[in-house]
This record gives C-alpha cells, structure tokens and sequence, in this order.
C-alpha cells in the first residue's frame, strides 16, 4: 500500500484571501439531521435544549464547532434565573464601583466608555460574592461544551460588556489568539499556526436579560470558521461588507448561552432598542497546554541581558541576530494581563515585553530605565 501524503499551505497571505472561495463554504445549510442532539435549527446554528445529555453529544459539539456551522445555542443554559440575577446583581455592583473610582475600561472593538465593560469579570465576582460565583460556574453546560472542546484542565475566564441603547455594532472579527494580532503579525505564523488557534481557545456568552434582536446580540457567520485563511481576511472590505450582508442573529432570553469557534466571524450588534441594556458575560474557556513547562523569571534574564544588547547594537550587531536574543529572552506575548491597567493602546494588545525591550534598543535607554519599565509593566499585568 503507497501513501500519499498531504499537502497544505505552509504559509498564508493577504493574497490567499478570496472571496470567490470563501462563499462555498459559508453558503451551506446545516441538516438537523447530522445533530440528532440538537432541538432545532435557526438561521443555520444549532440550538441545544439546555438539559442535553447523551453519549455522543460531546462529540457532536465538537463537529459541530469544527467542520459544522461552528455556534452553538443553548436554551435555558442557566435554568434557575434568580442564580442568573444575583449574578447579574455582582457585576451591576462592580459597574458601580468603577464609576465612582472615574474608570473607564478600555476596549478591543468599541470607543472606551460606549459600553459598560468589567475586565477580569471571574476574579472580581469570585471576591465579591463567592456563594453567588460557585452557584453560577458550577454550570453543568459550561462545563460539557468546555471539556468537549477543550478537553479538561480548561482555564475560566470572564468580561462583563454591557452595550446601552444606542450602542453601535462592532466589525466582524476572530477572536484570541491570533484575531488579537495585526496582520502583518498574524501572516508571520505558519498556517498550521493559524490552523491550531482556534482549538486554544472556546467564547462564550451567557445573556444576563432578555436580549430582543433589536438589542443587538451578538452577529454570526455560520461555517466562516473553516475558512483557513480566515486570520487575514476578516479586515478587508470585501469581507467585512460580505459579513453585513449575510450574517445571522438570534434573540436570547435571560440564561441562555452561546458557545462557538474563536474563528468565527462575529461581532457585537448595534443596540436599537429604547430602553434595553444588554449585558452579556462573556466568556474565554483556555486550554490547559497554553502554557511553557518551566516557571522563567523573564524580567529578570531581560535586566541580565539588555545590558549585552546595547553593547553589540553600539558595535554593530544585525538586527536579525539582536530580534534572536530578545525573542530568547523576552516575553513576546502580551498576555494575560490586567486589561484594566494595561489596556489595548494603537491595537487590539497592549505591547508585550519584547517591545519594550525593541524600543528601549532604539531609543538607547538605561538599563536602570528600562528595569523601572519592566518593573512597572509587570506590576501593571498583575491581578
């Protein structure tokens, strides 16, 4: 028997991005018929009854977030509403506890202070009410469509966005990791990269009200998350106007939960209604394995480090062999971080400390400047 092997891009680029090519596989209907567990089929996302169980819904979750349309509803995700409602009693509190400290949190997608936004939403509910936290995250749906996805030892975390009428709707995008990238960044990762992404990663969203369509819950793109190059097209025009033009959208009530792919297109609709505050509890399920094995203090190898760096850059050192040492040293990722303190600036990240270090290079700092803005930077990032 011969085998004959695969072969797949190794590297993508703006030029793969076609929209010719992207339309087959978003203009498909989903057959009910191949997700027996799912209750219904609305505007092409399958929507599960909020008590599902069975042998093979695990396994159809993940069919359906990887090769099916890539959402998933579930009705009555959160079936006790006053569970819901202390809950959304906690993060009302905390939206009134940065109002009166004059905080305005930043955001990825929205002008800062349009939207009402509690960043680390998990933390600071678990201190604020920990009966009310373990009652709500004790959730038998969030738990099956996590361990489905992401396998166990899944990392909970969570962001409040409350969008008040008048609210504007976002762009479409991806989500983290790489949607959090700019282009340039995100086509310098190889497309089997780009092909890993979404498996790091599950959103969620659980309505905390009522959410009418004219509230503006969340749009979709059923199936665009199979789109391989999906990373590098979202911002281009075509895109984006082919997303307005045929993205779905459904009413939620208060409990229900929404699961899908990163990779999907998606975004915040706009909030037409007159008098509808639409809070949702955003949810980002990691996987275990994103983390190194060993604990670096890499503040530490940077101080020890930088000092060489400025020697060999005054003697003439390459770029290429300069980027090789801090890419070895420094932290290159800029998260996670407290995105109260440390918010997206020129993008949707916060500079990482590998570009700390870059401009400290280029604009020939101290090393006794740059250890005060690593130190400041880290004390930033910390919960």
């Amino acid at each position: 028997m011969s085998f004959t092997p695969v072969h797949r891009r190794v590297w993508l680029s703006a030029r793969d991005c076609d929209l010719d090519s992207f339309r087959p596989l978003v203009e498909r209907a989903t057959d009910p018929v191949d997700y027996p567990h799912a209750i219904a089929v609305e505007r092409n996302v399958l929507v599960y009854d909020g008590t599902a169980t069975g042998e093979g819904l695990r396994e159809e979750l993940v069919r359906a977030l990887t090769d099916g349309p890539g959402v998933v509803l579930f009705r009555g995700a959160f079936p006790d509403p006053a569970v819901v409602d202390r809950v959304t009693g906690v993060f009302e509190a905390l939206i009134a506890e940065q109002r009166a400290a004059g905080t305005t949190a930043g955001d990825h997608f929205a002008r800062p202070g349009a939207n009402d936004r509690v960043w680390n939403a998990l933390e600071k509910a678990a201190r604020h009410d920990p009966s009310a936290f373990a009652d709500y995250y004790a959730n038998d749906v969030l738990a099956l469509v996590s361990t489905a996805w992401l396998g166990p030892g899944y990392q909970v975390t969570s962001q409040v966005n409350v969008v008040n009428p008048g609210g504007t709707a976002q762009t479409a995008h991806r989500d983290y990791h790489l949607g959090f990238l700019s282009d340039e960044v995100a086509a310098a990762y190889p497309a089997h990269v780009h092909r890993l992404s979404p498996v790091l990663t599950l959103q969620g969203a659980v309505a905390h009200g009522d959410m009418p369509v004219e509230s503006g819950p969340t749009l979709y793109l059923p199936y665009s998350q199979t789109y391989e190059p999906g990373y590098l097209a979202w911002r281009r025009p075509e895109f984006q106007a082919y997303f307005d033009a045929h993205h779905v959208q459904l009413p939620l009530a208060k409990g229900d939960a929404a699961f899908f792919n990163p990779a999907l297109f998606h975004a915040a609709g706009t909030n037409r209604s007159a008098d509808v505050r639409r809070m949702a509890n955003l949810l980002q399920v990691s996987s275990a394995f994103g983390r190194a094995m060993e604990t670096v203090d890499r503040e530490a190898v940077v101080n020890a480090v930088y000092p060489v760096l400025l020697e060999r850059r005054a003697a003439g050192a390459a770029e290429p062999w300069l980027e090789n040492v801090i890419a070895a040293s420094a932290e290159g990722y800029p998260f996670p971080t407290n995105l109260d303190r440390d918010p997206p600036v020129d993008g949707l990240a916060p500079p990482a400390q590998a570009d700390l270090v870059r401009r400290a290079l280029r604009e020939s700092w101290t090393p006794s400047v740059l250890r005060d803005a690593l130190r400041s930077g880290a004390e930033r990032r910390a919960s």
